[in-house]
């Protein structure tokens, strides 16, 4: 694999297992995610598994989680 970055195609993520949450829904408007060999994170939209991919430290990733579990990003759904 050559060297991820930011808004890569997806594409050229060769080898990299996509996982979006259980609770996902079914017209597929997931966000998923994938360990990239070295430690960091791919994001990128279920819809567009070609399009570009976001490439995120443990860290970041690690900050995100806690702040989504802490309810902090509640008030960007519909039911927040």
């Amino acid at each position: 694999m050559h060297h991820a970055y930011n808004g890569m195609a997806a594409t050229e993520l060769h080898g990299v297992v996509w996982q979006k949450s259980r609770r996902s829904n079914s017209q597929g408007s997931c966000v998923e995610f994938a360990k990239l060999p070295g430690g960091n994170v791919a994001v990128r939209n279920s819809r567009h598994p070609d399009g570009p991919a976001l490439v995120y430290t443990p860290a970041e990733i690690e900050a995100m989680l806690l702040g989504i579990k802490d309810g902090e990003f509640d008030h960007l759904t519909a039911g927040g």
